[in-house]
């Protein structure tokens, strides 16, 4: 009647199948987001800085470039010997430029200036030979001409039929930049004495580049406003040794109104072909070439031409000097203005 109270338990529910066990993945922080990207600015703007490093203890984070902690790479420095041979170099290559430079102005800037200023003293000569109402300058006993103004025309055939230059007066450098210039107290061109023209060899036109390839005899031309003035390089020294050879030699042997050509003698002894000097040697621009206390009346001088110009080339050293004679002169024909002398066509 008292037995066991205890009422049996309840039936259990059956457990459900356990599901395999899987790899399960550690977990990791999430990374931080990215807060700043600085740009970039190359190698060498932060030289010796570091950006922002979480692993390393010495950084900040403070978004910046740091310092690099590291000591910077020593510099190897140079030599005083070195530094003396770069400057050198340096100092070398620049004064090279600088001559470089001063010769291409010399020989190719130049001449194309003084072409322009050539061809306008050629111009305004021509049209002073045109105007009737000009005064004609050779009917005065002196040229009356201004410095720097055109005063007649020069021809060498034997240089190319192209060759020809107008003369202006003076012989400044200012003149030269123009032209041949006339020796002012020389004598007028065709007039007794010595009709002097001085001329650049390198440079600002170079109208004298190669007179050292003129020979005996070679036709040297002046032409003015009324006249033809025809002179022929006397005989060179060495040609003069052997003078017999040579003045057979058409050019030479004058004839129909030609005076022929051969060696100057006496006060004229040192009158030429082509010779050197140096540049204080004046008297080769004397009435009488080399002869500067010539007593020779000045209405008996003989008519000659000098050709100065600097020598040699590249230089101011010396002077090349050339002589000449006057062995015809022909009057222009104003009813036949294009008779020219028939020495201009000695360079075909």
């Amino acid at each position: 009647m008292y037995g066991d109270r205890r009422q049996p338990p309840p039936p259990r529910r059956p457990y459900p199948a356990e599901a395999p066990t899987e790899i399960i993945r550690p977990v990791r922080p999430p990374d931080p987001p990215t807060e700043f990207i600085p740009v970039y600015r190359g190698d060498d703007a932060y030289d010796g800085y570091d950006d922002d490093d979480h692993y390393n203890p010495h950084d900040d984070f403070d978004g910046g470039y740091d310092q690099d902690y590291r000591d910077p790479p020593k510099r190897r420095r140079s030599s005083p010997g070195l530094i003396v041979v770069r400057s050198v170099g340096e100092l070398l290559i620049t004064a090279g430029l600088v001559v470089l430079l001063f010769v291409v102005y010399e020989v190719w800037i130049t001449d194309i200036l003084s072409a322009e200023k050539q061809a306008d003293v050629t111009t305004a000569l021509e049209d002073e030979w045109k105007d009737p109402a000009a005064p004609d300058p050779e009917r005065t006993e002196h040229f009356s001409f201004a410095d720097g103004e055109g005063i007649a025309k020069l021809y060498v055939p034997a240089l190319g039929s192209d060759y020809k230059f107008t003369i202006v007066e003076g012989t400044s450098e200012a003149n030269l930049e123009v032209g041949p210039g006339h020796y002012k107290q020389s004598a007028a061109p065709g007039a007794p004495g010595n009709f002097a023209v001085a001329g650049h060899r390198v440079g600002k036109g170079a109208p004298f580049n190669d007179l050292d390839l003129l020979e005996s005899c070679d036709a040297i031309i002046v032409e003015t406003r009324a006249n033809w003035y025809v002179y022929r390089l006397l005989p060179t020294t060495a040609d003069a040794k052997n003078w017999a050879a040579r003045a057979g030699d058409p050019r030479c042997a004058g004839g129909q109104g030609s005076t022929k050509v051969e060696p100057m003698t006496g006060e004229y002894a040192k009158a030429v072909g082509r010779h050197i000097v140096t540049p204080r040697d004046s008297g080769v621009v004397a009435p009488v070439p080399g002869n500067p206390a010539a007593k020779t009346p000045a209405d008996q001088r003989r008519k000659l031409i000098t050709l100065t110009t600097c020598h040699p080339k590249f230089s101011n050293k010396q002077r090349m000097i050339l002589h000449g004679t006057l062995v015809r002169a022909q009057p222009k024909d104003p009813a036949n203005p294009t008779a020219l002398p028939p020495e201009l066509t000695e360079s075909n």
